[in-house]
């Protein structure tokens, strides 16, 4: 577990997670329907499994998480990045993105993106489709 600060640390998911996760995933609504809902949950958990996921805390309470992969070398991917509603703008997304390009310091960490004006405001750098992280 890291402390980002007094309050907030990250660590990365355990199973143990699993519920306190999927309850984040289901309150932000119909656009993660796909995770939360029916099957889609027992495919989320096993791609939870096989991916590297960072969780954020504030004191004890889940505020977001990020999702990753690590492509062999070629790159780690996020490919899912939320943060409650009620604990946007603290910058906890970047937190999360920062800690998989700490973890991964000799790899491109790249974000794919339906949310582009967050990343450009992020300042990373667009590569085609995607979003460069770390430069």
């Amino acid at each position: 577990m890291k402390n980002v600060n007094e309050n907030t640390t990250i660590r990365r998911y355990s199973h143990a997670d699993e519920d306190a996760l999927f309850q984040l995933i289901e309150a932000e609504g119909e656009e993660w329907r796909d995770y939360w809902q029916g099957e889609g949950r027992r495919k989320y958990a096993n791609a939870l499994k096989n991916s590297i996921c960072y969780l954020i805390f504030e004191e004890d309470i889940l505020c977001g998480f990020a999702r990753c992969r690590d492509d062999d070398g070629f790159g780690v991917y996020i490919y899912d990045l939320l943060v409650d509603r009620n604990y946007r703008r603290k910058g906890y997304g970047s937190l999360l993105m920062a800690q998989a390009c700490k973890d991964f310091p000799d790899s491109p960490v790249y974000v794919m993106s339906d949310i582009d004006p967050y990343y450009e405001k992020q300042g990373y750098k667009r590569e085609g489709t995607i979003f460069r992280v770390n430069h």
